[in-house]
């Protein structure tokens, strides 16, 4: 693993000391998971959104195969 540092203010360190039963590693380790997934369910979140806004609706009487027969016969 990694090591990384992290500054904390001495009145922090000191409530931190009191509570020597938790495993502040694993708790800032599980923190820094968390963040990174609501960072990333936020970017999919955002994504989704986007397509969504710039989705455009077909016409109803749009015919995707015809269009679709016609770039296929003007490729050849």
């Amino acid at each position: 693993m990694t090591n990384i540092s992290v500054r904390i203010d001495p009145e922090l360190k000191k409530k931190m000391d009191s509570l020597k039963h938790l495993n502040w590693s694993e708790i800032i380790r599980k923190a820094i998971k968390s963040e990174i997934q609501n960072e990333t369910e936020n970017n999919k979140a955002k994504a989704v959104l986007l397509n969504e806004k710039i989705r455009k609706i077909a016409p109803e009487n749009y015919n995707s195969v015809e269009i679709i027969r016609k770039f296929r016969e003007e490729r050849h």
